[in-house]
């Protein structure tokens, strides 16, 4: 695998690759707010996470990798976010699926995941680029992609069928390699903050 399949610790968080035992945690996680509930993200109900950790494992077999998030303060599961569409023969893949408790939510947390992910990418895998997207209508994670320092590629029009079918507009992003120290000294620089 060429993307290594392992935990990553930070100060505040340990990613752990996702696991069936992950989901009672994920659930309570996921009804802490009602992100669910917006029409243009993806993120699970309570009821339908155990199909959510059951896919995200089965697509580790393709060299996706999916993990759960713990605060490393209290031990809790706050949510998840994963390496998806892993592409090794081109050095890219993209970073998302990724959704939090709302109590962690404009907290270190989704800066050190990302930071995390993103060292292990550039730094032990020799990736040359990395890729986000997200709903056109989702400002909330447009402003969280920006503020990370990716820079936006373009939108990709009429580019899906929403489970509502609206037809969903994909804002894309991207880091490439040799962005990563700027974007390195940005991340480490919010985490002092």
């Amino acid at each position: 695998m060429w993307i290594r399949n392992e935990k990553l610790e930070g100060q505040w968080v340990i990613l752990e690759p996702l696991e069936e035992v992950h989901i009672g945690p994920l659930k309570k996680a996921v009804s802490d707010g009602d992100s669910w509930k917006l029409w243009f993200a993806s993120v699970p109900t309570s009821k339908a996470m155990s199909d959510y950790v059951n896919r995200a494992m089965l697509d580790a077999r393709a060299g996706n990798i999916a993990y759960a998030v713990r605060l490393k303060s209290s031990g809790e599961i706050v949510g998840t976010t994963r390496y998806y569409n892993v592409d090794e023969t081109n050095r890219r893949a993209m970073i998302g699926y990724t959704w939090y408790s709302d109590s962690v939510k404009r907290t270190p947390v989704n800066t050190e995941c990302k930071y995390l992910l993103l060292k292990r990418f550039f730094e032990d895998s020799d990736a040359i680029a990395v890729e986000f997207r997200t709903h056109f209508f989702n400002q909330i994670s447009r402003a969280a992609i920006e503020r990370l320092g990716a820079k936006q590629d373009g939108i990709l029009r009429n580019h899906q069928i929403m489970k509502d079918g609206s037809i969903r507009d994909t804002v894309v992003y991207s880091i490439i390699t040799g962005e990563w120290p700027a974007v390195k000294a940005n991340l480490l620089s919010k985490l002092r903050d």
